[in-house]
């Protein structure tokens, strides 16, 4: 089973990320989650990116371990109760996660408190990640539910092998 988490994580956290980029590419979206995360930790753009990157795969791995907990815990996993998982992560991500917790943590990201005087590096995102592009909210929906799919999805396959 643990197998079926590391590859799903690894496959899920690549076409999110893949899902994404070519959205922001094809101008349907402003969302860059890797130099988001990387910008937390460095005000230079391109080792942010490269940072980021790292980040978000090893973001992807955890919580592909959280949903396998998950699994376990209800006694079954699949593709469908995957993508479930993904609509919930989805939607956790684009409304408490990115909107309320990380500009509280995240050093150069503007907020409704932020001066005028200064002059943050990262826009902040907010309500449902909409200062990114009206289509924001369901580009990141579904970027989230195949992740969710794939994850369960490959924890199922592993399971089933595993008899």
């Amino acid at each position: 089973m643990i197998w079926g988490a590391i590859a799903g994580g690894f496959a899920g956290t690549l076409v999110l990320t893949t899902v994404l980029r070519a959205a922001s590419e094809m101008s349907l979206t402003r969302t860059d989650l890797p130099f988001l995360l990387g910008t937390a930790f460095t005000s230079d753009r391109k080792r942010a990116k490269a940072l980021g990157y790292l980040l978000h795969f090893v973001i992807g791995q955890l919580f592909a371990f959280g949903y396998l907990g998950l699994f376990v815990a209800i006694g079954r996993s699949g593709w469908v109760l995957g993508a479930v998982f993904g609509l919930a992560h989805g939607l956790f991500s684009i409304t408490a996660l990115v909107n309320v917790l990380l500009p509280v943590v995240h050093p150069r990201m503007g907020s409704t408190y932020t001066a005028a005087g200064s002059s943050p590096l990262i826009e902040p995102p907010g309500f449902l990640m909409r200062n990114y592009g009206a289509r924001t909210p369901q580009i990141a929906l579904a970027a989230h539910i195949a992740y969710g799919a794939l994850v369960g999805g490959f924890v199922a396959l592993a399971s089933s092998t595993v008899s």
